[in-house]
């Protein structure tokens, strides 16, 4: 995966080990991991259970990364870009 920058070079993408952490909330997409009846928990199926439990542990896993390589420089070279570069308006 890569991104072309303005200028046409383009970026790599550069591999942290704590992206592979995103990979458990995409479990909830093998379904038969959990399409099953049993067990219950306090008279609640174990397919919707699971999937709750699912739910906090994507968030977790989301916040955890987040945390993790919020840091993280994501390009070699300092931004360059002057404040008419971002201007979003045009003169007239």
């Amino acid at each position: 995966m890569s991104t072309t920058k303005q200028d046409g070079r383009v970026r790599r993408f550069r591999f942290n080990a704590w992206n592979l952490l995103l990979i458990v909330p995409l479990l909830i997409l093998v379904t038969p991991l959990f399409n099953s009846d049993g067990p219950r928990l306090f008279g609640m199926p174990f397919f919707y259970w699971f999937q709750l439990v699912f739910v906090a542990a994507g968030v977790l896993c989301t916040g955890i990364v987040y945390w993790a390589t919020r840091n993280e420089r994501t390009s070699d070279e300092p931004d360059k870009l002057s404040v008419d570069d971002l201007d979003e308006g045009e003169r007239r």
